[in-house]
Formats: C-alpha cells, structure tokens, sequence
C-alpha cells in the first residue's frame, strides 16, 4: 500500500551548498531575485527539499514561509526528489472511463508511494495526469516519453519492469 508521504532523507552534498551560495550571491541585489534563485536551486538539487529552502531563506533574510510560499504555488517547482523514471497515469475523461482510476491504484500498490512521490530507490515518481490527447488509446500510461496504450491493470507490472532494467 502506498505511503501517503516521502521518506528519503535529503543528501545534499557540500560542492552543491557552495553551488547554490554561489548562485544567490550571484542574484541578490536584483529585484525578483528569488525566483530565478529556486529555480536554479532545483537545477542543483535536482528539487527543493525545506534543507534547502532554508537556506535561500536564510541567506537573503526573508521569512522561510515566502520561500515555502513560492515553492508550493507554481507547479515547475517540486517538493520532492523525482526518480530515475516518471511514470504518469492519464486521468482525463476517457482514459478514466476506461480504468485509468485502477492503473492508478495498482501503480500506487506496486511503486508503494502515493502521486508525487519518489520510490525509496530513486526509480520511480508517479504522477497523475489530464488529458494527454491520446484518447483513441485511452487508458494511457506515460514513462518517461514513452506512451503505453490501451492499458489494463494485468500490464503495469510488465511495464514498469522494462524500466527497472534500464
């Protein structure tokens, strides 16, 4: 059964703190630096972890709930580590009628993380989707950019394992 949360522990490494220190010296006196500071944060950690959000926070001087703010409005930013693999399930109208809600479900079982969330390994993030525009093919599953279609929930183990092998 899936999670409900994430339990990889942030591994930040000294040569990617210098990193971001650098890129904040770089911007700090520009007006809006902040954004563009995530965002390359994200580059570097490859996400945005509260590890590091502190420490944007702490070396501007601005309150962590605005960096948090930030980080959890706009969508290109993630809270979380993405996996090797991304792995998304198309829940638009005809993919679900179709039994993309048990692609789904059976994906969150199997991978043991809930949508969002990164497997323990680092192989997999699963994500939900809406409407990919492969209707006709419907239900869809996504891996990477691979599309898997007419999907049903007795292949979602085959198709993954295609991937662990990668």
């Amino acid at each position: 059964m899936a999670s409900g949360k994430n339990d990889i522990p942030f591994e930040g490494t000294k040569e990617q703190e210098e990193k971001l220190l650098k890129v904040i010296d770089q911007f700090r006196n520009d007006k809006g630096c902040l954004m563009p500071i995530m965002q390359e944060a994200q580059n570097i950690y490859g996400y945005l972890p509260i590890e590091v959000q502190t420490m944007i926070s702490d070396a501007l001087g601005i309150p962590l709930e605005k960096v948090y703010g930030v980080s959890t409005f706009y969508s290109q930013f993630s809270l979380t580590p993405k996996g090797k693999h991304t792995v998304s399930v198309c829940l638009g109208t005809a993919c679900y009628v179709k039994g993309a809600g048990d692609i789904y479900n059976k994906l969150m079982d199997i991978l043991g993380v809930v949508g969002g969330e990164c497997t323990p390994d680092g192989m997999f993030s699963l994500e939900a989707c809406r409407c990919v525009g492969a209707c006709g093919l419907a239900p869809v599953m996504i891996v990477d950019d691979d599309v898997h279609g007419r999907v049903t929930v007795d292949d979602v183990e085959k198709i993954l394992n295609n991937y662990r092998e990668v």
